[in-house]
This record gives structure tokens, sequence and C-alpha cells, in this order.
């Protein structure tokens, strides 16, 4: 098969504030068209200040992109790498600018998502587009690279880490230890509309599977909207309440559903479950997520080379490989469609 001819690489992201006077204007862009009341915006901008008015996520996108970087000097393809953020700089409108000023025509792009839902793909697409018709007609085309959430480079990091995790529980008690898969909780309308959950529920299958751990759960953390709003359930602090209350003494928390330790980690897990485990008297660990793990980078670059060259598309399961080129009714938001106007990418 033909190589494609990709000049490029862009990785595409949430973004994250990167001091104290960032954190309100990264909130506004995130929240502004949602329908979140501005207390709220306040209690999470009170998140942010807990440490420092900085959201680790950035760097830690960084130090991803800098492992991808090595990964591709010493095995190949030989491809620049850009970063570009939804809400916060380096946003996806100046990092386009600077790929068209260095004679970049098409690249590939990896979302820091491992799965299909409206925020986690669809969303990206949409602000790839927005970036485009900004930039104007020769603007980059973009392509996606395939959601990941069964590639053997996450599930088995993820089996790492969640092992390495189980280590810290008593052997006397690891058998019975509780692992409870975490991710971000999103509308059952925005969910009804994509594969999240049963994708999140086969990770979580394939890496208790791998321990041969049975005890196991997928939860959700980090809801933003109204009450009156149905988002995914069960939550995860009262998915733990409920462990305690069936007898479990340890809980493992597997973050599965993120990349990086990143702010709805730290607080949402690290401090707010923490401590209401501490109250329960149950004991917690949390689990890594996946970060640059060496496999993960490796991945990342399989997921190019197969994009470009066609070949072997690794997927564990019964899911099989996700698709490269999203169809148009994919991952609807749940909401009217925002007008979009630019060259869609795959």
């Amino acid at each position: 098969m033909a190589t494609t001819p990709y000049d490029a690489v862009l990785i595409v992201s949430f973004g994250g504030p990167e001091g104290p006077d960032d954190v309100l204007p990264f909130l506004e862009n995130v929240l502004r068209g949602k329908n979140v009341p501005r207390e709220r915006m306040l209690e999470v901008a009170h998140h942010y200040e807990q440490f420092g008015g900085v959201s680790p996520l950035n760097a830690q996108n960084r130090a991803l992109i800098s492992a991808l970087e090595v990964e591709l000097a010493e095995r190949g393809p030989r491809l620049p790498v850009y970063f570009g953020n939804r809400n916060w700089h380096p946003l996806l409108p100046a990092t386009l600018r600077r790929m068209r000023d260095d004679g970049v025509n098409r690249a590939l792009a990896f979302f820091t998502s491992a799965y299909s839902s409206y925020s986690g793909c669809r969303q990206y697409r949409e602000d790839i587009e927005r970036a485009q018709s900004e930039v104007g007609p020769d603007a980059p085309r973009i392509d996606k690279l395939r959601a990941f959430f069964n590639h053997p480079g996450f599930i088995r990091p993820m089996v790492e880490r969640t092992r390495e995790a189980l280590g810290a529980i008593p052997p006397e008690r690891r058998a019975a230890a509780r692992l409870v898969f975490t991710a971000h909780s999103i509308p059952s309308a925005m969910a009804a509309n994509c594969r999240y959950e049963s994708q999140l529920h086969e990770a979580g299958r394939l890496v208790a599977a791998s321990l041969g751990h049975e005890p196991w759960q997928v939860v959700y953390q980090s809801r933003s909207g109204p009450p009156s709003q149905p988002w995914l359930e069960p939550d995860v602090c009262d998915s733990l309440r409920a462990l305690r209350a069936a007898g479990a003494t340890d809980a493992v928390l597997v973050p599965i559903g993120f990349l990086s330790d990143h702010m709805e980690i730290m607080f949402d897990l690290d401090t707010e479950a923490r401590r209401l485990c501490e109250q329960l008297g149950l004991n917690l660990v949390r689990a890594r997520t996946v970060g640059s793990h060496p496999e993960f980078v490796r991945m990342i670059r399989e997921l190019i080379v197969e994009r470009m060259d066609g070949g072997e598309r690794p997927a564990l399961g019964d899911f099989g490989p996700s698709h490269d080129v999203c169809p148009a009714d994919c991952c609807l938001s749940g909401r009217p469609a925002p007008a979009i106007h630019g060259n869609r990418g795959g």
C-alpha cells in the first residue's frame, strides 16, 4: 500500500491553566455556551487555587510529546509533533497557523481521549474545523487517529499500573479488594449517541481479566451539569460509600477514563475521594494513569504507522479496532449541533 503523504503529527488536548491569573479565563472558555451556574464555576476555580492555579495537564502533555518525538526520531516516521488545545494555550488556531507557516499540508491528530464520545472525539474535530476556518483555505488538513480504548498499547500499561496499586494492599486482603474503574461522567443524552459506556466497560473488563481479579465496577466522576440534567452514574463517592456499607475494606481506584494525572484526578480522587475514605475507614489506593508509559508512547507511533501504511490494526477483546474516519452521525452531542464550516478530517 502506498504511503499516505502526512508531514506532521498534532497532539490535541483539553488545556489547563498554568497560573492563578489563567484560572477564570480558562474556565470561562470551558463553560462558554453551557448551562453551568457561575457558583459552580467559582467552586471549580477554588479547586485549582488549592494547587496554585496550575493544572498539571499541559506539562504532562508536553512530557508525552517529548517522549513521542524521541520514539519517532529513533524508529520513524520522522514527523514533527505539534500541540494544540481546546480551552487554553497553545490554542488550536495558533497551532494550525504555525503548522501552515512551517509548510505542513496534512497531519495526523492524536486526541488525548481513548474513547468515543462527543466531548472526547467529535467536539475536538469541531474545534479543528473552527481553527481551520479561522486560519483560512491554506490551513493544513487534519485526519484523526482511531480510538484506542482496547489497543494492547493502552490496556497492558493499565494492567501494569493496576497490578502495582493492588500490590499496596496487604496480601491477605488483596483478592477481596474492589477494583473501581473511574471515568468522567457525561450527560446521559450524550452517552446515548456513542459507545462511551460500553467501551469503558470493555477496557475495565480487559484489565480485570488480565489480572484475574473479579470484584470490579465502572463508576463516574467530575460531573458539572445542573442537577436537573441526567448524567452517567454511579458517582465514585456514592460507590465508595456503598462498598464500605457492604463490608469492603480495600478499594483500588483505577482512572481508566483518563490518560494523565491532571486536576480531575488530583482533586476528585486524590483529595475528595481520599478524604471520604478516611472518614469511612475504607483503605483506598489509587492506580496511576497511563501517562507517558513507554508502551503507550510506542502505541501512538503504531497508530501513526498503521494509518500511513496500512497493515496490522491491533485490538484486544471482541470489539475490534475502531474506525479511522468518523461517520457523519458519530458521537452526536445530544443537543442541536453547532454550525461548523471548514474541511472535516478523518
